[in-house]
């Protein structure tokens, strides 16, 4: 049995998602467990989401710490209780030290093709370039943001009177179909 945990920050449809096709399911022999939900936004919607799926999720407000260390801190050691095999980054909006970096094994999904359009308006920025397609990118974390390497990306067309909302849509059923797989993957090496 692996066992993960998810970091998330807003409306937890990436958790959503990777409860439904992962959480205690089988793949090849693979048994996956969610056995962690984390949020730093104790008005996040993901929150109800997860204790559907019967995850009570660990809020951790970073307001309430004076650094982004001693958030990191905190984090790390809520992670290491759980005994998470592997931490997923699903919308969570926290720029990480070293503290969380090189204690814990994450991987983080953005909605662009790394390493363009780093940081929380990837979409915007993406949708409004110049650029033919658009995309997204699973990729491990390091202290650089949005700077780990890449383990999977998948792009789309980007077509000619396509509205912001049709790119963002099609963005998140990308992520949809992309992050489960790239979790199985990392835990099946």
């Amino acid at each position: 049995m692996k066992k993960i945990a998810i970091l998330f920050s807003g409306s937890g449809t990436n958790l959503e998602n990777l409860f439904e096709k992962l959480h205690l399911k089988e793949f090849d022999g693979l048994k996956i467990e969610v056995v962690a939900t984390i949020c730093n936004n104790p008005k996040a919607g993901g929150i109800e989401k997860s204790k559907r799926y019967g995850v009570e999720p660990i809020i951790i407000n970073h307001k309430d710490f004076n650094s982004r260390e001693e958030f990191d801190e905190e984090l790390v050691a809520s992670i290491k209780r759980s005994g998470a095999d592997l931490v997923v980054l699903a919308g969570f909006m926290r720029f990480l030290t070293q503290v969380f970096t090189k204690n814990v094994k994450a991987i983080n999904l953005h909605p662009s093709l790394l390493p363009l359009f780093k940081g929380g308006h990837a979409i915007e920025e993406s949708y409004c370039s110049n650029m033919k397609v658009g995309g997204i990118t699973v990729h491990f974390v390091n202290e650089e943001l949005d700077g780990g390497t890449i383990i999977a990306q998948k792009c789309f067309q980007k077509e000619k009177d396509m509205s912001l909302e049709e790119y963002e849509k099609t963005i998140h059923s990308l992520e949809y179909k992309l992050l489960p797989k790239v979790v199985v993957e990392v835990l099946s090496k």
